[in-house]
């Protein structure tokens, strides 16, 4: 093995065995980056040479050495997704998780934070100890980056500022994190580019704070305008006699603080953005954000909200960050209200909470977008790659080792769900509400993900991971279509297609079908097979209430011999398609259903073209015999 020894006069070429040492990256001698062990050292001397790595680590991240610069970065090829060292201001979960992000495109990623143990530690490239709010030590941990970001937006943004003017660069923008750090400045940022938002006003005194409660009304909600986040700095006024509590709780008026008109939402929602150097735009799906005491709990990914909200809300949420400068990844928080509208509630400028589920549920994670974004490569596709998911976030229950087992024990459940993903962020101690880890679970629709949250949640009864969902519904009117209908059936086991049969009549049990068609889709259920005789109204029925694709089956009755229900299937109305087959023809309903779910289904689309060659093969040997034994022999065998 060579390695390049540094010496203030000339590099020395050094020859060792790999053998005979072990290598340690850095140490605290000003000298040397290299330092060995005897290879024979006892067990207890490698777990004291380990503590004592751990410390020259620690020296050596946080020293301002200076090195021969003869060689510079850019002289040297690429062979990289990048070169660029990012750097990061914080190194908690998040960025913990833009670390093992950048692992997989061996991107190099430094963190600068104030704890040695801190959850990014343990996979950054560097951790720099110290503080991020700190101008100097900011300055210091610039020197070593290629580029400058934040994974959290509490920093000094006038080092920013001065690193930008000195050539730094930061993404996004000092100028953003100075907006964004001020929740009131911020309102006003967004109010001025014609934003949708809550009504606000700055209080400055007790009799502001009371023309506030005069003007919005009670309830009412008080904010600092500074370091606020997960629920910290908000309180709430529910008549006038409650101001002076509630300000007090907020550290008095000399912290800051304005008012902002309570709103009465139905759901809140969130938007993670991407925003390229090149000022790209891309968003991801609309997700549902749930709290609990104010810190984000459960995030339900798409969002259960009509396509014309999911679109308000994308619109709303790239308008923000198009008012903005810099790239990255942004998260934008909103309200929906009862009317139908989209308020603003605030954006944070970096990776965020409301978008965790992206790991395991979109082609590309909202961390891995970040870095591509500050990097200046092309950002990735943001789609959902699975129907649906949930995060679920692990905030501490308890104090301690209590906290810490009852965490456990529910990662043990989750460990047993199928589609369900860990994520430990290894803090070093447990707090209530602190956000300690999360569990996503992805899977095919949002009712199934939420039965699977439930039985994490609770220790008796937990889901299995043989445990499958039917992915096609056969429907019939009556058990006198079973017959008929049960061909669908033998061919969706035969081609290991999970299914379920009900019967659901339309004319006897209407509330039964109402039921069943507007929950298939929450369900699992992808496709509707929907057999009927007579007038056959549950096809056009079920496809009425229901987006999923309807088959629907004629069933010969005993007059008119099917053609009633064929015509009354085939003759909907514009709107409202429903497919259909011969009389009779079950078999078809399943192959086609088959067919469908192969678009997206290769092991399927696989099956079904052997299906297709075995019938092929079937036939040609019927051929073959009848023109060798003669169609008399072959009749008569």
């Amino acid at each position: 093995m060579l390695l390049l020894q540094q010496t203030t006069l000339v590099p020395k070429l050094l020859l060792f065995s790999k053998s005979d040492f072990s290598f340690n990256p850095c140490s605290s001698s000003p000298s040397t980056r290299v330092s060995f062990m005897d290879k024979h050292t006892k067990s207890s001397s490698l777990k004291q040479s380990h503590k004592q790595f751990q410390s020259s680590v620690l020296a050596c991240q946080a020293s301002t050495d200076t090195h021969d610069t003869s060689f510079r970065k850019d002289d040297l090829p690429a062979h990289g997704v990048s070169e660029v060292i990012v750097g990061v201001l914080g190194g908690g979960q998040l960025g913990r998780m833009l670390c093992q992000a950048a692992s997989e495109m061996a991107i190099k990623v430094m963190v600068l934070d104030p704890l040695a143990n801190c959850p990014a530690s343990a996979i950054a490239y560097d951790h720099m100890v110290g503080s991020f709010d700190d101008s100097a030590t900011v300055q210091e941990f610039a020197k070593r980056c290629g580029v400058l970001t934040v994974e959290i937006e509490h920093v000094d943004a006038a080092t920013m500022e001065k690193l930008e003017q000195q050539g730094v660069d930061c993404q996004p923008k000092a100028s953003t994190i100075r907006i964004i750090q001020d929740k009131y400045l911020q309102k006003v940022h967004f109010s001025g580019h014609g934003i949708p938002l809550p009504d606000f006003v700055q209080i400055d005194d007790l009799e502001g704070a009371k023309r506030a409660g005069d003007l919005f009304g009670y309830p009412l909600m008080l904010k600092s305008k500074r370091l606020a986040y997960d629920g910290r700095g908000n309180a709430v006024a529910k008549s006038e006699e409650e101001l002076s509590s509630a300000v007090n709780a907020l550290g008095g008026f000399d912290r800051g603080l304005y008012v902002e008109k309570w709103t009465p939402f139905v759901k809140e929602l969130a938007v993670i953005v991407a925003r390229g150097r090149d000022n790209s735009i891309s968003c991801y799906p609309v997700v549902e954000t749930i709290h609990k005491e104010n810190i984000c709990h459960i995030v339900k990914a798409p969002a259960g909200i009509p396509w014309k909200i999911r679109k308000l809300a994308t619109d709303v949420a790239h308008k923000a960050v198009s008012s903005l400068e810099g790239a990255g990844v942004f998260a934008v928080e909103l309200f929906l209200t009862k009317d139908g509208q989209i308020l603003l509630n605030e954006v944070a400028p970096r990776p965020h909470n409301s978008g965790h589920h992206t790991i395991e549920a979109c082609y590309t994670s909202q961390f891995e977008q970040h870095l591509r974004a500050v990097l200046g490569l092309p950002l990735g596709d943001p789609s959902m790659k699975t129907p649906a998911a949930i995060m679920y976030n692990l905030l501490g229950e308890d104090e301690g080792e209590p906290g810490f087992h009852l965490a456990h024990q529910l990662i043990g459940r989750a460990l047993n769900i199928q589609g369900a993903s860990v994520h430990w962020y290894d803090k070093p101690e447990m707090r209530k509400q602190r956000k300690m880890g999360h569990i996503t679970f992805t899977g095919p629709s949002m009712g199934i993900l939420e039965a699977r949250l439930k039985s994490m949640l609770k220790e008796e009864g937990s889901e299995s991971r043989t445990a499958v969902t039917p992915r096609v519904g056969i429907i019939m009117g009556s058990d006198s279509d079973l017959p008929i209908m049960k061909d669908a059936a033998r061919i969706l086991t035969m081609f290991g297609v999970p299914h379920e049969v009900r019967i659901v009549s339309a004319h006897r049990t209407p509330e039964m079908m109402f039921s069943y068609a507007l929950s298939a889709q929450d369900q699992g259920i992808q496709i509707i097979i929907a057999g009927a005789g007579g007038a056959a109204h549950l096809p056009g029925m079920v496809a009425s209430l229901t987006p999923l694709p309807v088959i629907g089956v004629p069933v010969r009755a005993s007059a008119l011999d099917g053609m009633d229900s064929l015509l009354s299937i085939v003759q909907m109305p514009r709107g409202v398609p429903v497919a259909t087959v011969a009389i009779n023809n079950a078999t078809n309903a399943g192959l086609l259903a088959v067919r469908m779910l192969g678009v997206g289904d290769t092991d399927l689309l696989a099956r079904m073209s052997q299906y297709q060659e075995d019938t092929r093969d079937d036939v040609m040997k019927k051929a073959e015999k009848l023109q060798t034994d003669g169609w008399e022999t072959y009749l008569n065998p």
